[in-house]
């Protein structure tokens, strides 16, 4: 299976526009290759990138590929190696629940489908992964948004505020994904345990991190006339 994976990942590489030599650029090509790959709309992957891991280096806004966020604090690491570095330093320690990656795959609940932790960091492997779990959980939830509310957390007021900040960043980069279900307006089903860490709050030490709270009231607007 993860032979076919990377062969997959190879094969669309090929096809794709070749990539700028940037970190962000390396989280970009990924979710473009994965939304091609596994019919996920590919503002959507953009987006939940950006929220995930947006940062702003040298003066340019984008996803990064070398994040962590173990024990709610966010970092975003100058390399691979030494996101890598952190991350094997957390487990020592004994943390198992931390996000990984441009799509910050929690180690916790996904970190088995991975070979080992340099794999989670991996842009195309994270991606890949991160797109066929939205789309399963676009088969569940009939509507994309929702989909990825649930990406974050199954808890109904953190994913409804996960939710509220991708559409934000979705309407920025293009148009909003088809949600084929109007669900927005419902309450979540299956408030289960979260698949992932959180709340997510920003970190002080993330060179220019969202502040969530500056923006969860816009992103509440901008669903809110959706759902109209």
């Amino acid at each position: 299976m993860r032979i076919l994976l990377a062969l997959a990942v190879v094969a669309t590489a090929a096809v794709l526009p070749r990539a700028e030599a940037t970190p962000g650029a390396l989280c970009r090509q990924a979710a473009l290759g994965a939304a091609a790959r596994h019919g996920v709309p590919a503002n959507l992957m953009l987006a939940i990138s950006d929220v995930e891991t947006g940062t702003t280096r040298d003066g340019v806004r984008g996803p990064w590929p070398w994040t962590l966020n173990i024990a709610g604090r966010g970092a975003w690491f100058d390399s691979r190696r030494d996101a890598l570095r952190a991350a094997e330093r957390a487990l020592a320690e004994g943390e198992r629940s931390f996000d990984v990656g441009c799509f910050q795959v929690n180690f916790h609940w996904h970190g088995h489908h991975f070979d080992s932790i340099d794999a989670m960091l991996d842009p195309a492997l994270g991606a890949d992964y991160a797109a066929r779990f939205l789309k399963e959980l676009y088969g569940e939830a009939g509507d994309w948004i929702v989909a990825a509310g649930w990406y974050h957390s199954r808890t109904p007021a953190h994913s409804r505020r996960y939710r509220d900040l991708v559409a934000r960043a979705a309407k920025r980069i293009g148009t909003m994904p088809d949600r084929r279900i109007a669900t927005a307006s419902r309450p979540d089903r299956r408030a289960t345990a979260p698949v992932r860490r959180v709340p997510r709050p920003s970190s002080p030490i993330a060179p220019g991190g969202v502040a969530l709270s500056l923006i969860q009231g816009a992103g509440r607007a901008l669903i809110a006339q959706q759902d109209r």
